[in-house]
């Protein structure tokens, strides 16, 4: 631990709770509306009804709120990793648990997560690479369930998990821009729907697949053809690799 995050550590252990969580609250506010580079510590001050030297006996830096909001976000996800690799199941089970309890999380905590997205190039190097070694972890978890469920015949073997894991995480990852509490459906329920289009979009069996066989249910049109093609070369080199890997492995 550097420093200044010893500091702010002890600054914090000697701080009542609820005033903390107060001043956290308030920043994650001011940092979603204002944007973090346009937001002074005066106004997370004025925000929490406390004198700007106040602020400073809970915090170093400016940037001292933003990783505690961020971290905080990161934590609470990486929870849900340990909640999801917990359950028993098959990988597909384990992928919907993973997509239901992320995209709820997500929809409960929109400013936090919205601060996390808009502002996590913010922080300094140090603090900006712990956040990334623990979102590299988030994403290899999915590439990891999504290779067990191709092992257990069960998730098509012309996915690429990388290609896969990531446009499931940004899929996710983007309600903050347009999910609202109050709406037509609830956060559990876009959640579940959600996790029925993942779940089958992945799923296969060894005895229905054929190499390409997904590009079957949706051709593209006329005049689009030269489109479909490279994509037809990727789908059957994903399988074939796949193939070869359970050959060695045998």
């Amino acid at each position: 631990m550097s420093e200044t995050e010893t500091a702010v550590a002890g600054r914090r252990s000697r701080a009542p709770r609820r005033r903390q969580q107060e001043i956290l609250e308030a920043a994650a506010l001011v940092f979603h509306e204002k944007g973090y580079e346009s937001t002074s510590i005066q106004d997370i001050a004025d925000s929490v009804g406390i004198l700007k030297g106040s602020l400073y006996y809970y915090i170093t830096s400016k940037e001292d709120l933003l990783f505690e909001i961020i971290q905080g976000v990161h934590e609470e996800a990486l929870r849900n990793l340990d909640r999801t690799a917990a359950i028993e199941g098959d990988a597909l089970q384990k992928i919907r648990a993973f997509v239901v309890v992320h995209l709820t999380h997500n929809a409960l905590n929109l400013v936090k997560v919205a601060v996390f997205f808009q502002d996590f190039r913010s922080l300094s190097g140090e603090r900006r690479q712990v956040i990334v070694e623990e979102r590299d972890m988030y994403d290899n978890f999915l590439r990891d369930l999504i290779r067990q469920g191709q092992d257990e015949g069960i998730v098509c073997p012309d996915i690429e998990p990388k290609l896969a894991a990531i446009t499931v995480l940004g899929m996710m990852n983007w309600i903050y821009q347009w999910y609202r509490p109050g709406g037509g459906q609830s956060a559990p329920a876009i959640a579940n729907a959600y996790a029925d289009f993942v779940v089958a979009g992945l799923a296969c069996t060894r005895a229905t697949h054929r190499s390409g066989h997904r590009r079957s249910f949706a051709p593209l049109p006329p005049g689009l053809e030269d489109l479909g093609a490279e994509g037809d070369k990727a789908s059957g080199a994903a399988g074939k690799k796949r193939s070869g890997a359970k050959r060695t492995a045998r």
